[in-house]
């Protein structure tokens, strides 16, 4: 199974991704945690992150679509994958169309959880309190609804076209927000 989990942060991406991984015995994989294993191991797609990284900047969507390839490339992914965080644009949609058909293995559903922007803006703020999170303040959360909205809410149109879109509402118990997401796989 290959599946792309999406959805606005807050929505519960990351913890529906962990669950599916340990249903169908697949990694979830986050971007965060792929630039996080490449900074800490000093690769050299990891070298060439921090770069920009420690100017402030963005990782271009080359780099981030390299280290991507590289890691769909590994062993541990040959039964199949979760992506949480990619792809975040339309242009990263056209490299990850390409890295599947170089790699012969064919998305099979990208899952899109939906959550109201008051109950997604309740639950960072909640998380920033506990986690202690400096970056959750009410106007970094507000900048990052805004960027989902433009650049990546428009690309679930790309795979509702393709009929591999799957909407589950984000809201709810964690257990019946999975079984509402094997159910429609």
């Amino acid at each position: 199974m290959r599946l792309l989990i999406m959805g606005p942060q807050g929505v519960g991406k990351g913890t529906q991704a962990e669950l599916l991984a340990k249903h169908y015995g697949i990694p979830a994989i986050s971007t965060g945690d792929i630039f996080r294993y490449n900074l800490k191991n000093n690769t050299p797609l990891g070298q060439e992150a921090k770069g920009f990284m420690n100017q402030g900047l963005l990782v271009p969507d080359e780099l981030t679509n390299k280290i991507v390839k590289d890691r769909l490339a590994m062993d541990d992914v040959a039964k199949g994958w979760i992506l949480d965080g990619y792809p975040r644009n339309a242009a990263q949609v056209e490299a990850l169309d390409t890295m599947l058909e170089e790699l012969g293995t064919p998305l099979d559903a990208a899952v899109a959880l939906t959550a109201d922007r008051s109950v997604l803006m309740e639950r960072m703020t909640k998380r920033a309190e506990i986690e202690g999170r400096a970056d959750d303040t009410p106007e970094a959360i507000e900048k990052r609804l805004d960027v989902y909205e433009h650049e990546t809410a428009p690309i679930l149109d790309i795979y509702r076209d393709r009929s591999k879109l799957v909407e589950v509402d984000g809201v709810g118990e964690i257990s019946d927000i999975s079984a509402a997401i094997i159910a429609r796989l």
